[in-house]
């Protein structure tokens, strides 16, 4: 079978859910209505059996680019040829104010010549474990497949006469210089589109382009890298959604990684830590409407556990809980990357780094004029006092370990944060606390950390307490203000993590094998490739350090690895390649964290994190 890379895709969405669009014309990927709804369109996880809707040259000889339209999530994939030329604008309907619609529209011009052109829909559903038979209507400008409970029928309406083949629908074209045609899948139930086509879809797109520009407009960045920056952050915007506020740790399920391996997770949820440092990296460029919305949806979340407990580490976009993880044994899975996988079972899981985001995040909004409530204040002083009593206990990490739990630092050092802000809030606004309590042990989480993970011989600090490993999570030591970035432990930790899980400034998370020899200690089979967040953290770190020149050469050879869109999956292979779900929120956070520290490292100079920067 003939998989595309992960990175030939560029991605589209309505802030409600998201496709991927290959720089072939097809849409390979496509879970509707929601984030994380089944899919319809499964083809990058299975070619032959998964579903596509592409659109295709009928010649050879042809040449893609694919670009995005200024400042917005519009995409376009041009065909060129010596024949012809002709772009599809990909887009999914918004409304000027961010008011979705459940639609997908793919709007076809003929620049110069003439080209013609393959269109094959073949939607495969509820993951590709039925399929739908097409019927038209209308004439034969609208094919409608079946009737589904959960979204209602699925229909494509169509400004050029539409066949069935075998159930799928399928149309050949012939463009002129500037000659049009347009497809839009829609949901029956939900707003679909009436009277004529051809002027939704001029409607839907001024609409469209108009909320994408006005929201780029609001970035307060002017700094270097801004192209890239902003890139990010429209992706991030993306992964958000309008409806409940929550945010997605990426677009897609079950892309690997390790090919051929079995790290293959479910990433269409909300994590509370992705997303708690995706509104601290949007409020850094002045969006602090985002920052709102996701603290209003994780107030619910965190007010559900009135006893004091600790909350999920994720949930689903609606805010309820993640269905129970299950293998999908009919789909060839990625270049042969099996199981593939829905639902999460990290849900279940002990994290104790969650409680630490989520506050920081919550006290940097605070920060930037968006309080926190007398309501939100209560619920998180509940988990605070949860936290004292709990803070000391083994866990999975921040990296949801499959192996045994342990002590490890990320929930040390998270938790650590929960109580300092904490601390920071009460004290800024006067507001009731057990101060006395949270002082005390927010110093022996220090403590403990301090004398109990640090490592004489390595001279580091390490993965969990008592262990020989190091982890990159280190890294956020100084980002999150638990150490100075010129302190001599933390300067030699960062030299073992340049030594030990770096090479050419990409940074593993972890290794795999500890210093016994003994591998897979994360409980899982294979390796996995350099953690691309992780990477961007390093060059922050070298940055804050002082070492401008080695933290920007290294930020621009990152940069290289972006797809050309400027997108990201989660990590990155031996050979470059991109590997993970895609795009990933906490990768393109972590890229405008970094060009924001080393952006005002190169204004300011190094001595503006002494001052507390």
């Amino acid at each position: 079978m003939n998989y595309p890379d992960i990175e030939s895709h560029g991605v589209i969405g309505n802030l409600r859910t998201a496709a991927l669009v290959g720089i072939d014309g097809s849409v390979d990927f496509f879970c509707f209505p929601r984030f994380d709804s089944p899919s319809v369109f499964l083809a990058l996880l299975d070619p032959e059996h998964g579903g596509h809707f592409s659109i295709s040259p009928a010649g050879e000889d042809m040449r893609t680019r694919q670009m995005y339209l200024p400042d917005t999530n519009v995409l376009v994939t041009r065909f060129m040829s010596q024949a012809g030329m002709a772009e599809v604008t990909d887009y999914m309907p918004l409304s000027a104010t961010g008011a979705p619609r459940s639609a997908l529209v793919r709007r076809i011009h003929g620049v110069r010549g003439r080209l013609a052109l393959h269109v094959t829909c073949a939607p495969r559903f509820d993951y590709a474990r039925t399929r739908l038979p097409a019927r038209l209507e209308e004439g034969a400008r609208m094919a409608v497949f079946g009737a589904r409970e959960a979204i209602g029928p699925l229909r494509l309406r169509s400004t050029v006469d539409l066949t069935v083949q075998d159930g799928d629908v399928r149309a050949l074209i012939e463009l002129g210089a500037g000659d049009e045609a347009a497809f839009v899948m829609e949901c029956v139930r939900e707003r679909p589109s009436e009277g004529d086509l051809g002027a939704f879809v001029t409607n839907s797109f001024q609409e469209t382009m108009a909320f994408w520009r006005g929201w780029s407009e609001r970035s307060s960045y002017r700094g270097r890298w801004r192209e890239i920056v902003q890139r990010s952050a429209l992706i991030l915007k993306l992964l958000s959604s309008a409806d409940h506020g929550a945010i997605i740790g990426a677009a897609t399920f079950g892309l690997p990684e390790h090919v051929g391996g079995e790290r293959n997770w479910d990433y269409r949820y909300c994590w509370l830590r992705d997303a708690a440092f995706t509104v601290y990296s949007l409020m850094r460029l002045g969006y602090t409407g985002e920052a709102e919305a996701f603290i209003g949806w994780a107030h619910d979340r965190i007010g559900e556990y009135n006893g004091g407990a600790v909350p999920q580490i994720l949930y689903a976009v609606d805010g309820s809980h993640v269905g129970q993880e299950m293998e999908l044994p009919h789909l060839a899975g990625y270049r042969g990357s099996r199981p593939v996988r829905v639902g999460n079972a990290a849900a279940g899981q002990l994290q104790l780094d969650v409680l630490g985001e989520l506050v920081d995040a919550i006290y940097m909004a605070d920060m930037h004029g968006v309080p926190a409530s007398i309501d939100v204040w209560q619920a998180l002083s509940q988990r605070i006092d949860w936290w004292c009593e709990h803070w000391d206990q083994p866990e999975e990490g921040i990296w949801e370990i499959r192996g045994p739990r342990r002590d490890f630092l990320s929930g040390r050092l998270l938790s650590w944060v929960a109580l300092d802000r904490a601390l920071r809030m009460a004290r800024r606004f006067a507001r009731p606390a057990p101060l006395p309590r949270w002082y005390q042990t927010r110093d022996a989480i220090a403590s403990q950390i301090l004398t109990e993970f640090w490592n004489p011989r390595k001279q580091a600090f390490v993965q969990y307490r008592g262990g020989e490993t190091l982890d990159a999570v280190a890294l956020l030591m100084p980002m999150v203000k638990f150490v100075s970035a010129n302190d001599p432990r933390w300067l030699s930790t960062l030299e073992a993590i340049r030594r030990e899980l770096t090479i050419d400034g990409l940074v593993a998370r972890y290794s795999t094998t500890d210093a016994g020899g003994e591998a897979n200690i994360d409980g899982l089979q294979g390796q996995e490739g350099a953690f691309t967040p992780c990477s961007f953290w390093y060059v922050e770190c070298l940055a804050r350090a002082g070492r401008v020149d080695e933290a920007r050469l290294l930020f621009e050879k990152i940069l290289t690895y972006a797809n050309h869109l400027g997108l990201y999956a989660e990590e990155l292979g031996p050979s470059g390649t991109q590997l993970g779900n895609f795009p990933q929120a906490l990768t393109h956070l972590a890229l405008i964290s970094a060009a924001h520290a080393l952006n005002r490292v190169i204004e300011e100079g190094p001595a503006t994190w002494a001052r507390g920067g």
